[in-house]
């Protein structure tokens, strides 16, 4: 875990968490000196952290005089700010100029730019058409979108009323999309005609007319046309007497007004990946969404408004929801819709050297790809205005760390962000005036006293156990969709341990009180009661240019567990012994004994969640012949069958 990024002193002086410090420091009367002890203030002072990171963001509210955290010493039960009131749109729109908002990019080259002064219209309009239809606070509006700015207008049009925003991805099918607005019942629904991926153009509404004869209290479908100027509403079926383009919907000229609701009123519904069941409707308030935010753009992200932040997210995807929100720094946002791999791997670095992005957002999946694909965007395109790399969604391997500051730029903070749908946001994640450690997030968030945990409920340093929470923040969830006891919700974080939260990262905190993520705790290997984590394999065998992507499971065998390596391979190659004993010896090398699988089978394809995720226990239960309980959460639930019955697992 060797350095390999340590900023300037230019750009530590100029961070806005430098500024923070100085700030705080003057209005308490303390010594804060570097961001060490100002996390260490955070947690002990947590009440005095929040209002002055409130007033550092300069967060529109009415604050009122009521305490910053009501019941401290509960969790669940603690209430941030619980006298305030406050709109998540205002926040979001409070630059009306000319600046631009939104630069959006697709596959076909298509591209919109809107200004802030522009995109308060564009809401200002929508908004007013909810109202007309009768939508209130409370009320849900949802969202079966591309990556578009249609999809940030209608959410903070919602959002400016204190309606309850939900959305996912247009490649969800039927039954996935039900799954998810079934159980919350949209009022209105905002879809496109269709959208684009890997130069195909894919239909929405035949999808949308059978879904939204399932949905009772649907009032209103609002098409977006996106793939044709003149969308055949024809294939909504009957639900075409309710559909509107998005072209006649709204009051063009309606004044822009923002509700102001309670500090905790609900933002978004965030779902579960749904892999182990029907996904959970997880209620984010939209108080705690804002400067959860807000602390991570400003003082972790380090944006300012100069910035041209992206990420490669899609509507199903919670950075979604944490991009939308750097609206509220005043930074550009930069929109991409389709494979990033369409036509070709530098598709999204060439937008990045033309849109002159500084902040460039993407998954650990999508890195190590770009590495097996051979391209080096340092070689390709102008990155002179990148400054920052962040990558989530599974753990980012040391390896991928190299080939960053190899092929894409020397001189970038590399930051390996993590959290989760569940907290709308992250519990480690990066800083600008720390150094970059190879394979380790850089640090933990302000205000979250992150620890882990080891089996008994200890604290450990330098062990590996299980990442929680152990005092209350904003960005906790106000609850699950109809769980009006709480009781789901406790089970879901909080049996593990009493009192604390347990977000089911295998972790260990580091010497350089970073963070090291080994996988999901619940699909920890367990071979002769040695925890091991997948995360640790992947690594192993990064290197291996045969294989262009692998997931572990462990196998119940003779009253153990032993390890199960599958591999998907370049094309032509075969999996013969020769290659067996390289990966195994790979493995043991760079690891131990333990972690070397007892079988390596090659597969055609590897199942993962829509956000790219690996799906280790949907594996874990084929192989064992269980079903998976909902495959309609997979981006390609047809690659589970190159695991289910295979001889070699059966000897």
């Amino acid at each position: 875990m060797n350095e390999i990024w340590r900023p300037s002193a230019q750009r530590i002086a100029a961070a806005n968490v430098t500024r923070f410090i100085a700030c705080v420091n003057a209005r308490r009367n303390l010594a804060l000196g570097d961001y060490a002890e100002l996390y260490a203030w955070s947690i002990e002072q947590p009440a005095e952290f929040w209002r002055e990171l409130v007033r550092f963001a300069n967060v529109r509210a009415d604050w009122s005089s009521g305490p910053t955290i009501e019941h401290p010493d509960r969790m669940p039960g603690a209430r941030f700010f619980p006298q305030a009131r406050l709109n998540f749109a205002e926040n979001l729109l409070r630059f009306l100029d000319s600046h631009l908002a939104v630069v959006f990019h697709n596959e076909r080259g298509m591209t919109q730019r809107l200004t802030y002064r522009e995109l308060a219209e564009q809401v200002a309009r929508i908004a007013a058409g909810l109202k007309d239809l009768g939508v209130e606070p409370g009320d849900r509006v949802a969202g079966y979108l591309p990556n578009l700015p249609q999809a940030l207008i209608a959410m903070l049009a919602t959002a400016s009323i204190g309606a309850i925003w939900s959305s996912c991805s247009p490649d969800f099918g039927i039954q996935g999309v039900l799954d998810r607005f079934g159980q919350i019942e949209p009022k209105v629904l905002f879809t496109a005609d269709g959208y684009f991926y890997s130069g195909k153009v894919l239909d929405s509404l035949t999808h949308i007319g059978e879904v939204a004869q399932l949905l009772p209290g649907l009032r209103r479908i609002v098409v977006i046309e996106y793939v044709g100027a003149n969308p055949e509403l024809g294939r909504l079926g009957p639900s075409q007497r309710n559909a509107t383009l998005w072209g006649q919907f709204g009051r063009r000229g309606a004044a822009l007004q923002f509700a102001a609701l309670p500090f905790n009123h609900p933002l978004y519904i965030l779902f579960s990946s749904g892999t182990t069941g029907a996904p959970k409707c997880i209620v984010h308030g939209a108080g705690g969404t804002l400067v959860q935010h807000q602390k991570e753009h400003l003082l972790h992200v380090d944006l300012k408004r100069a910035d041209r932040i992206f990420y490669f997210t899609t509507c199903g995807w919670m950075m979604w929801n944490w991009l939308a929100s750097a609206l509220a720094t005043g930074a550009t946002l930069v929109l991409y819709d389709g494979n990033p791999f369409h036509p070709d791997p530098g598709v999204l670095w060439r937008m990045a050297a033309q849109e002159r992005i500084t902040v460039f957002g993407t998954s650990a999946k999508y890195l190590t790809a770009l590495e097996k694909n051979g391209y080096s965007p340092a070689r390709a395109v102008d990155l002179g205005a990148l400054t920052s790399i962040l990558s989530t969604g599974s753990p980012l391997l040391p390896e991928s760390f190299d080939f960053v500051y190899r092929a894409v730029k020397p001189q970038v903070q590399l930051a390996s962000i993590s959290g989760g749908t569940d907290i709308v946001s992250c519990f480690a994640l990066g800083c600008p005036t720390r150094p970059v450690y190879r394979g380790e997030l850089q640090c933990r968030g302000l205000g979250l006293r992150v620890e882990i945990f080891d089996e008994t409920g200890r604290p450990v340093r330098a062990e590996r156990g299980e990442l929680v929470c152990s005092a209350p923040f904003p960005s906790m969830p106000i609850g699950f969709w109809n769980d009006a006891d709480g009781q789901r919700y406790r089970a879901a974080y909080f049996e593990r341990f009493p009192g604390v939260w347990h977000h089911g990262d295998y972790a260990e905190l580091t010497e350089h009180d970073g963070i090291v993520i080994y996988g999901r705790s619940d699909a920890v290997l367990n071979p002769g009661g040695v925890r091991i984590g997948t995360a640790e394999l992947y690594a192993a065998i990064a290197c291996c240019d045969e294989v262009l992507e692998s997931i572990a499971v462990g196998q119940d065998w003779r009253g153990d567990v032993r390890v199960v390596l599958f591999v998907r391979l370049r094309e032509g190659l075969e999996l013969d012994d020769a290659l067996k004993r390289k990966i195994r010896a790979q493995i043991r090398t760079r690891t131990t004994p333990r972690h070397v699988p007892a079988k390596i089978i090659a597969v055609a394809d590897i199942p993962r969640t829509r956000s790219g995720k690996l799906t280790e226990l949907a594996v874990r239960d084929v192989i064992h012949g269980r079903p998976v309980k909902n495959i309609d959460a997979l981006a390609n639930p047809h690659a589970l069958e190159y695991f289910r019955d295979l001889p070699e697992l059966s000897g």
